[in-house]
């Protein structure tokens, strides 16, 4: 497909430049940006005036929920809810049913999702068997059947030695290991922030100390083995610091925060609303602010969705009862460029973090807007904004604490090498 993207505003978020300009695309791939000396003929034109072409979003944490939770989503309801939000390539947990342990089950999703010829999708295997923390899975094997790297999901090791054997194995081969640092018997039956919220709701607390000790441990391991570790989700300010402490020794780290946590306090837990029941749980303003500022200063790579489908009766639980997660999908960039304007950052300072930022830390050839480069694209509205309502997402989850807000910018089109997979007017193309 050949296709002219005419007169919108260009951010391209690895140079920081923003920029009027026309966009060439043929054969999956950008032939030209700004040139208009060289059209392409029989080229579909696309009409951009008044809206930001970016590189498509890259998500490090959407659960797809296949195989095994399918009554939560499936792979076709996340796909068009990734579309919907202008994201191109995400990366998915293996946190299924069965866990994607065997090369047989992440061939079959990644058959799946070539199927639908949608989004790029990315597993990580597990790193142990069924996820148990007990037996390092077949590393080699997993990243034949197409792991780009390998975690437990938010599931503890409790034998610190099966942590070590994973982390020599993957450093042998150069794989990348990701990490939620969550300490398994301090954050055990925790369900809110320790803190005088939790206390004066009655609930019980996870302490900072849950996260800060995984994250000594974690080091500890990438001094002993050398391991690229990628850590997810971080929470706390003080688990910040320990990242800075790291970064400048010189550790093979990155990490990512949720926009959940980009955004949300302990506060807006209010009286009891199981929408704001997250994993990790919502920490203090400060740990928020603190946030806030590392990703500023670049101590955090990227902001991930921590797109989590469920079932609509698993939120009318009670607090402690319900099951923590919230989509996210669709709110992605929204959210993004929410907190750009409140903190005052550019707009292609923002866009780097969901889009060329984790593609590096990946390896992938995405998040960039220049000749030659695959043509994943996202062109939204700035100007635009919306309700998020239940009608109003494609995910089959209509879990999230942003239910009746309204946010800025709506993606008007979403194009997946080079063809137009999403376009805002006629719905899924």
């Amino acid at each position: 497909m050949k296709i002219y993207i005419k007169g919108g505003r260009v951010v391209d978020p690895v140079a920081g430049t923003e920029q009027q300009a026309d966009i060439w695309i043929a054969n999956g791939r950008i032939v030209s940006i700004g040139d208009t000396t060289a059209p392409i003929c029989d080229a579909k034109t696309f009409d951009a005036t008044g809206l930001v072409i970016t590189p498509g979003l890259v998500d490090l944490c959407a659960r797809l929920r296949e195989p095994g939770y399918e009554y939560r989503a499936t792979l076709e309801s996340e796909i068009s809810a990734a579309l919907a939000g202008g994201v191109t390539s995400l990366v998915c947990p293996p946190d299924t049913e069965p866990p994607l342990d065997e090369p047989g089950l992440v061939e079959m999703l990644k058959f799946r999702a070539h199927n639908l010829d949608q989004v790029h999708v990315y597993p990580l295997g597990a790193l142990t068997v069924d996820l148990k923390g007990e037996v390092i899975t077949e590393m080699a094997e997993l990243t034949e059947a197409g792991c780009i790297g390998f975690t437990q999901a938010g599931r503890p090791i409790i034998d610190t030695m099966v942590l070590l054997r994973a982390l020599q194995y993957a450093n042998t081969f150069g794989y990348m290991v990701w990490f939620r640092p969550q300490d398994p018997h301090l954050r055990r039956g925790g369900i809110a922030a320790s803190g005088p919220v939790a206390s004066r709701l009655g609930l019980p607390g996870v302490p900072v100390a849950s996260e800060t000790i995984a994250l000594h441990t974690i080091f500890e391991l990438i001094r002993a083995t050398g391991a690229r570790v990628h850590i997810q989700h971080l929470s706390s300010s003080a688990g910040l610091e320990l990242v800075r402490a790291a970064r400048r020794e010189e550790l093979p780290i990155t990490c990512d925060v949720t926009i959940n946590h980009v955004h949300l306090i302990d506060v807006d837990i209010g009286y009891f609303d199981a929408q704001f029941r997250v994993d990790p749980p919502l920490r203090a303003r400060r740990d928020r602010d603190a946030i806030r500022a590392a990703l500023a200063d670049g101590t955090i790579d990227a902001i991930c969705s921590d797109h989590t489908p469920l079932d609509d009766d698993e939120k009318l639980r009670p607090f402690g009862e319900a099951s923590p997660g919230a989509t996210g999908l669709e709110l992605l960039l929204s959210l993004t460029l929410k907190w750009a304007v409140e903190e005052r950052q550019s707009l292609a300072r923002a866009l780097a973090k969901i889009t060329c930022a984790p593609a590096s830390l990946l390896g992938l050839p995405a998040g960039r807007l220049e000749p030659g480069a695959i043509a994943d694209l996202c062109v939204f509205d700035p100007t635009a904004y919306w309700h998020v309502e239940p009608q109003t997402l494609k995910s089959q989850g209509h879990n999230t604490p942003f239910l009746g807000c309204k946010l800025p910018a709506r993606v008007r089109a979403t194009i997946i090498a080079g063809r137009v997979a999403y376009d805002s007017h006629n719905q899924q193309a």
